[in-house]
């Protein structure tokens, strides 16, 4: 299985015309930096979970990359490269749990498209590797599943990229309908947007669920702002999978050179180490961009282990 899922990465890619980039492992400059919660600066040196190295002779320690994102936009900067993906390992200093690994693979995306196209992109991707699978792989999935959840998996797969999509604000609404718990009347994702949630969520809907726009300064610090909204959201989404949770991450990068800089200063970034990454908007030919970022073994897990609804008991307690 992961090696057709391997295989029609690359095939879908390629059919949209997206090019393959090799990518450093090592680097200064860590994609998810932390989020604020009540407005107040991370610590940049505690509030991130890349891993640290001592590199050879140099002075600073330098960390293995947690997300290819940061380099994708940089190799967009090339003339006549409209998209870019790398199928890489991922390093977070998170401890080992059902859904966390503290090395696991990313599939990502980078392109010259909106954060709309950028979701289809996505999405068709997924349906993609899966419609692959069943075809390719029923001997491996049935290893995992009985017949009748693979048909069930297949109606899933069948939806892309036609699937639920509402605001994280939506989400709330209707976890506190379900619930009654006024806790989520409270516009954060802090305490209130778990693995929990995310569960219930899809069972609530009975689908998987595109939960867009997310309090702007508790998701990474390159997402654009959506114009207009208060509480201020991001142009992003995250992709939850039925009775399991997220399995990909996207959004619209900031293009404005001022409100890049006005980001990486809330955020506390070290300037010179973003050095390159904040002056790329100053090119006058600079075009935005937005992207995906696809958990491999999330996205195994999630078909072999959850295909149906309400798989996972979903109480509070």
């Amino acid at each position: 299985m992961n090696n057709q899922i391997n295989k029609s990465t690359h095939e879908y890619f390629s059919n949209i015309g997206s090019l393959f980039t090799l990518l450093p492992l090592t680097t200064r400059m860590i994609s998810s930096p932390g989020a604020l919660y009540g407005g107040g600066k991370i610590d940049y040196t505690t509030d991130t979970s890349p891993i640290k190295l001592k590199w050879f002779d140099l002075d600073e320690e330098i960390f293995l990359a947690e997300s290819s994102q940061i380099y994708l936009e940089l190799s967009l900067i090339q003339k006549d490269t409209n998209s870019v993906y790398c199928v890489y390992n991922s390093f977070r200093k998170e401890p080992t749990d059902v859904t966390h690994l503290p090395e696991f693979h990313h599939i990502e995306y980078e392109g010259h498209v909106n954060q709309e196209e950028n979701e289809k992109i996505m999405l068709n991707l997924i349906k993609k590797i899966l419609s692959d699978v069943i075809q390719n792989n029923e001997r491996d999935l049935s290893f995992f599943l009985n017949n009748q959840k693979i048909r069930k998996l297949d109606e899933i797969v069948s939806r892309l990229p036609n699937i639920t999509k509402l605001t994280f604000f939506e989400a709330l609404r209707l976890l506190n309908e379900d619930t009654k718990n006024p806790k989520y009347k409270k516009f954060t994702i802090k305490d209130n947007f778990g693995f929990w949630e995310e569960v219930r969520l899809t069972n609530l809907l009975e689908d998987m669920v595109l939960v867009k726009e997310f309090p702007l300064l508790e998701v990474s610090f390159y997402h654009s702002a959506i114009m207009g909204k208060t509480p201020q959201v991001a142009n992003n989404s995250d992709l939850i999978w039925p009775g399991y949770r997220e399995i990909a991450g996207s959004g619209q990068r900031i293009k404005s050179v001022d409100e890049l800089f006005e980001k990486a200063e809330v955020f506390n970034l070290p300037k010179e180490d973003y050095e390159i990454y904040l002056q790329s908007r100053k090119l006058p030919d600079y075009k935005s961009t937005s992207g995906f970022g696809l958990g491999w073994e999330r996205l195994l897990q999630a078909y072999w282990t959850c295909p149906l609804f309400g798989l996972y008991h979903t109480s509070q307690e």
